[in-house]
């Protein structure tokens, strides 16, 4: 499995049989942060020397060990995410032998920094970025790769990849009260009657199917259905109620749960807007 970046960087997850894979973790992986740094004699200047020259890393082809800061020659590095970080030449990579648990969902997690002037990346304003990737495997011990795929004119210019971490993603879960309510409280005229009016709709973000809106004021409720299709439609309604104090609390609840379209694992509701309160003469 892989999937590209901006960066010219590929991410590989692959399926191993070995049993010699590093504990389950939540976090940064082994030396994820790069923080560890490799013995004296597996460096030469900046260059990693050996397989495993890196600690709990694997190298293949050009790799370097990065400080931030001045360069020889006159560059800066900005490692966006802590003192030390790797670069990868033209199609090199580091590997590293994770234990996950089969059939979970993940979220691996790195920075990426540039070297070189890279017209086709877009950077932060720190001069780096963060991405996450989210997986699901059925195996219980994976190989992670980060590989340049070796576009650059010049092999050194390759990016710069910093705190590596993967986390335990947990389904989200419905509970018995609402997904979510707004409400304020309101000065009033006891024994007087006011319209309550509002629009709902949708974000036009995908989110779909049967909404319902619950509106709550004094000692009335209304509930108002809206079909969604994600597109960006609305309705506006009104309703009448007596206040029965000086002080009348407006509540709007969200009755049901909703996904996007193209996500079941996103929940997401109905807008509320425009909402007045005014008296009946």
């Amino acid at each position: 499995m892989a999937v590209g970046f901006p960066l010219l960087l590929a991410l590989f997850l692959l399926f191993i049989g070995s049993a010699s894979a590093s504990t389950y973790m939540e976090g940064f992986l082994k030396n994820g942060n790069f923080e560890e740094k490799p013995k004296p004699g597996a460096i030469r200047k900046t260059v990693l020397k050996g397989k495993n020259a890196l600690p709990s890393w694997e190298i293949n082809g050009f790799v370097e060990y990065i400080s931030a800061g001045p360069q020889p020659g006159g560059m800066y590095f900005n490692v966006a995410h802590g003192v030390h970080a790797v670069r990868l030449g033209n199609e090199a990579s580091i590997s590293q032998t994770i234990t996950i648990k089969a059939g979970s969902l993940y979220a691996l997690t790195f920075g990426a920094s540039r070297t070189c002037a890279q017209d086709e990346t877009l950077y932060n304003s720190n001069g780096g970025d963060t991405y996450a990737w989210g997986f699901r495997l059925n195996a219980t011990v994976v190989k992670v790769t980060f590989y340049n795929t070796g576009v650059q004119e010049d092999p050194a210019c390759g990016p710069l990849i910093d705190a590596v971490a993967i986390k335990e993603l947990l389904p989200p879960m419905p509970t018995r009260g609402r997904e979510s309510a707004i409400a304020q409280i309101l000065r009033t005229a006891p024994n007087k009657v006011y319209s309550l009016a509002f629009t709902i709709g949708d974000a036009r973000n995908g989110c779909h199917g049967s909404m319902m809106v619950e509106a709550f004021a004094a000692g009335d409720t209304f509930k108002v259905p809206f079909e969604s299709k994600g597109k960006g439609e609305s309705k506006t309604v009104s309703f009448k109620f007596k206040a029965i104090s000086a002080r009348t609390r407006i509540t709007f609840y969200s009755s049901y749960y909703h996904t996007r379209i193209d996500d079941y694992g996103s929940l997401c509701g109905p807008i509320l807007d425009e909402v007045r309160v005014s008296p009946i003469a």
